[in-house]
């Protein structure tokens, strides 16, 4: 956890009611435990360039960052909701999802269970909820269309859902997936898959502007780009060679069987001409999943 300014009484709405730090806790994956924004030896990320711009001139936001790589809709539920409900948190972000899709078990009714329970539990103990939907990782990858359409599949159900929950739950969302990530590339980092140092900073300004809007009282919005310049080739280079290459080893266990049955499947799929009709069946099944919760 990090304390960013100084504390002092607060009213309701987003603020500390007890006189200290309004709190900001960020649920997720890797997108939010800021994984393409280096910092030292570890990541900052949007929600920790966010937090320091969530008070306004004099105040303190303590900030802490639960999100952990590779992070399933259950892991939040399960791991990271019992200390963020702990915490009292008035700001909680909850960004999670695309991990659920790269499954080979992906299950649209559980993601949606899941999502529900942990955005329902933390709006129900006062958090301002911050929520967003993703671009799918088979654009973002450029994989070939046997691969990329069921991911696509996969992740517009789940956007769905996100989209239904955030209203459910009052949250404030931003539309990262319209963000645009492949038309700049400088906004992804070496790996494709998650935002560089300025692609964070984008997406902490995208939220900043959001919660102005809606009447939070906020400090200055997150500068528009990083203040250390962007790693150059050779940068991205040897982070691929020395820390990429150990995490995309970590993933291919349990990702790239999945992804080739999904593969394989699509391929069959567009031989009988039914890929419309899988993409029917997804989004019936995200309807029926968000049908369920009442």
């Amino acid at each position: 956890m990090s304390v960013l300014g100084t504390g002092r009484d607060r009213s309701a709405d987003g603020r500390s009611a007890t006189g200290g730090p309004a709190r900001f806790v960020a649920l997720g994956d890797s997108l939010t435990e800021g994984v393409g924004d280096p910092v030292g030896e570890g990541w900052r990320g949007w929600a920790a360039v966010l937090a320091r711009s969530l008070a306004p001139a004099g105040d303190a936001v303590e900030f802490t960052n639960l999100a952990c790589s590779g992070a399933l809709t259950v892991d939040l539920t399960e791991r990271q909701l019992p200390a963020a409900v702990e915490l009292g948190p008035q700001f909680a972000a909850v960004v999670v999802g695309g991990n659920d899709t790269l499954r080979a078990g992906f299950d649209i009714r559980r993601t949606t269970l899941e999502l529900d329970a942990t955005m329902g539990e933390l709006s129900g103990h006062g958090a301002v909820l911050l929520t967003a939907c993703l671009p799918d990782p088979g654009t973002l990858l450029r994989l070939p269309a046997p691969l990329a359409r069921p991911l696509a599949r996969r992740m517009q159900a789940v956007n769905t859902v996100v989209h239904a929950l955030t209203a459910r739950h009052r949250a404030v969302h931003l539309h990262i997936a319209d963000l645009p990530w492949c038309a700049q590339r400088r906004l992804l980092s070496v790996d494709r898959l998650h935002p560089s140092a300025e692609g964070h900073h984008l997406i902490a300004r995208g939220f900043h502007e959001l919660l102005a809007a809606a009447g939070h009282p906020l400090g200055p919005p997150p500068t528009i780009a990083p203040a250390e310049p962007q790693p150059g080739r050779a940068a991205d280079l040897w982070w691929m060679a020395t820390q990429g290459t150990r995490w995309v080893a970590a993933r291919s266990t349990d990702l790239l069987p999945g992804l080739l049955a999904l593969a394989a499947a699509e391929g069959l799929a567009r031989l009988r001409g039914s890929t419309g009709r899988h993409d029917e069946q997804m989004a019936r099944a995200a309807a029926q999943a968000l049908a369920s919760l009442g």
